[in-house]
């Protein structure tokens, strides 16, 4: 049995000021088919533009409000919110409250930094 508490989760600092803990992902398991991993996003920030060509990936609003962009949508989303966001679609997240938010991160197959690409 594998269980991954978030406070032993390494932290690793996003270039947009943002702090992601991968739980349960290719560097903390054995794990192929999908990973979890939670984000803090400081207030005002923004996640990078970036796309995914493998991977399908679910951002799930825990707490804060934001403006999620995806391709050239864009809606406002708030805690209780899940956004699925598809291969090859253009995504970032802002921001928008006075307080942190924290996101839980879903990857189909599991995250891999190769399938990382900036816009």
């Amino acid at each position: 049995m594998l269980i991954v508490n978030r406070h032993d989760a390494k932290v690793i600092r996003a270039p947009h000021g943002s702090d992601i803990r991968p739980l349960i992902d290719r560097t903390t398991s054995p794990i192929n088919q999908c990973s979890l991993a939670e984000e803090i996003l400081p207030p005002g920030a923004t996640v990078t533009p970036h796309h995914h060509e493998v991977i399908e990936e679910i951002y799930y609003i825990l707490e804060g409000d934001g403006m999620m962009k995806i391709d050239d949508e864009e809606r406002e989303v708030v805690a209780g919110d899940a956004i699925y966001i598809p291969r090859f679609a253009s995504h970032t997240l802002t921001n928008t409250g006075d307080g942190t938010m924290k996101i839980l991160l879903i990857c189909g197959p599991a995250f891999f930094n190769e399938d990382y690409r900036k816009k």
